[in-house]
């Protein structure tokens, strides 16, 4: 992931944000007791069974706050750790250490819990054609973060902001005074800027399907909020001829009937507006 130059430099500014956002001008409990020069050991234990993901960024948190600390990942991101089972080492000045503590783990937490939650979800709908989604409910500031724990998770992405694919939505039938207006107005938008972007329309009833299937054409339609009935009623209507998303209302519970209505994507807010942190920390385990 940190290979890609414009997402390391995001993650970059984020984690070093982080960091002044904890440290301030520094941190006074660790001035206060911590002897200059003094060098220790650690680790990152996950305490509950879960998938890992923020490794590399938690690596990022070390590497800014604090020379010459060694961070050591004994998992990569993306695979499962059981309970009580050590994920990193670190080793260095101990001011350092414990300057980078809490940031790096909220980090993991954060990204550990997106991941394992994906995880349940992409297993739950395994034998299916369905693909898991994220959306854009995601932490201020943090999305670049939230949707690659997604993936790390088994999941796919979303569209990553409002300028990588048009999705017409309630609001906007309103303001465009109808499905059939707001379609041709994004179509003509998309020609006259030459813009290289999918179209998908957001339907509530079977009526606004058959609309959308007899207008302009377009990629994608998402199945807001549907009865599982009027969602295979929906996908025996479009019939393969565009993607088809489920989403609203989807949980661990009903996402696979929802999968088996043979749509073709399941967008889940819950992977990243309320998700549960997976509980991990570090523990200084000597000094040196």
């Amino acid at each position: 992931m940190l290979n890609d130059i414009d997402h390391e430099s995001r993650i970059g500014r984020i984690v070093e944000f982080a960091l002044l956002e904890d440290v301030g001008v520094g941190d006074i409990t660790s001035e206060a007791l911590v002897p200059v020069g003094q060098r220790g050991t650690a680790e990152i234990l996950c305490k509950e069974d879960g998938i890992v993901a923020g490794i590399e960024v938690a690596g990022l948190v070390f590497k800014y706050s604090g020379e010459g600390i060694q961070f050591s990942p004994l998992l990569s991101d993306g695979v499962f750790s059981e309970r009580d089972r050590a994920i990193a080492r670190l080793k260095g000045p101990t001011s350092g250490i414990l300057r980078g503590e809490r940031t790096a783990l909220n980090f993991l937490q954060r990204m550990s819990g997106i991941a394992t939650l994906t995880r349940k979800y992409v297993d739950e709908v395994k034998g299916t054609h369905a693909r898991i989604l994220d959306t854009r409910k995601t932490a201020p500031g943090l999305r670049v973060l939230d949707k690659w724990a997604v993936r790390l998770g088994g999941g796919d992405n979303h569209r990553f902001g409002l300028d990588d694919m048009i999705l017409i939505k309630e609001n906007h039938i309103l303001a465009a005074g109808g499905i059939v207006n707001a379609i041709q107005q994004c179509v003509r938008f998309i020609e006259e800027k030459h813009l290289n972007v999918p179209i998908e329309v957001e339907t509530r009833t079977l009526e606004e399907v058959r609309t959308v299937l007899a207008g302009p054409p377009v990629q994608r339609i998402m199945l807001d909020n549907f009865a599982l009935q009027d969602m295979h009623r929906a996908v025996d209507l479009i019939n393969h001829k565009i993607q088809v998303e489920a989403s609203g209302g989807i949980s661990l519970l009903n996402v696979r009937s929802v999968a088996e209505t043979g749509v073709d994507m399941i967008s889940v807010g819950a992977l990243t507006h309320s998700v549960k942190a997976l509980d991990l920390a570090l523990n200084l385990c000597s000094n040196s």
